[in-house]
């Protein structure tokens, strides 16, 4: 690697990965830039989920910012999605996200490594209390059976 991409690749890191500052950039214009990056990744994620964005209003982009710093991006579904499943797994998951969640499980097979997948249809997608059952492109909110407890995803 040559020294310009190596010097490129730990300001990249240094910008959307939490790494440490280059040689030669003042560290609070690389804070600066780096929260800028952040407030504009919020925005890309709350445009792709809606309703996770809505659900934890009026705090969405420190909440987002907080828990994405220091993580390379993955893309705003991904994020929306890795964010959605950690807050459903703290129990803090609220409002109309878990439904957003359960429809995007329908649609989509995600293992939280590898890029999302289309499901295959009829599908039920879950996220905590809230299941839904995708036809064709139709999602149906199925009632909750009293006692459940499953907090499975996907």
């Amino acid at each position: 690697m040559s020294d310009l991409a190596a010097r490129q690749a730990a300001l990249v890191a240094a910008l959307v990965c939490g790494g440490a500052p280059p040689a030669g950039f003042d560290p609070d214009r690389l804070r600066a830039a780096t929260a800028a990056l952040l407030r504009k990744r919020a925005g890309e994620v709350a445009a792709t989920w809606p309703l996770l964005a809505a659900s934890l209003t009026p705090h969405w982009t420190a909440r987002f910012t907080a828990w994405a710093a220091g993580r390379p991006p993955a893309g705003p579904l991904r994020d929306g999605w890795d964010l959605a499943r950690q807050l459903l797994a703290a129990g803090s998951l609220t409002g109309a996200a878990p439904e957003e969640l359960a429809a995007r499980e329908s649609w989509w097979r995600y293992d939280g490594v590898r890029p999302p997948r289309p499901r295959r249809w009829p599908a039920i997608g879950r996220a905590g209390p809230v299941a839904v059952l995708r036809l064709g492109d139709r999602i149906f909110r199925l009632p909750r059976r009293r006692g459940s407890r499953n907090t499975k995803t996907g």
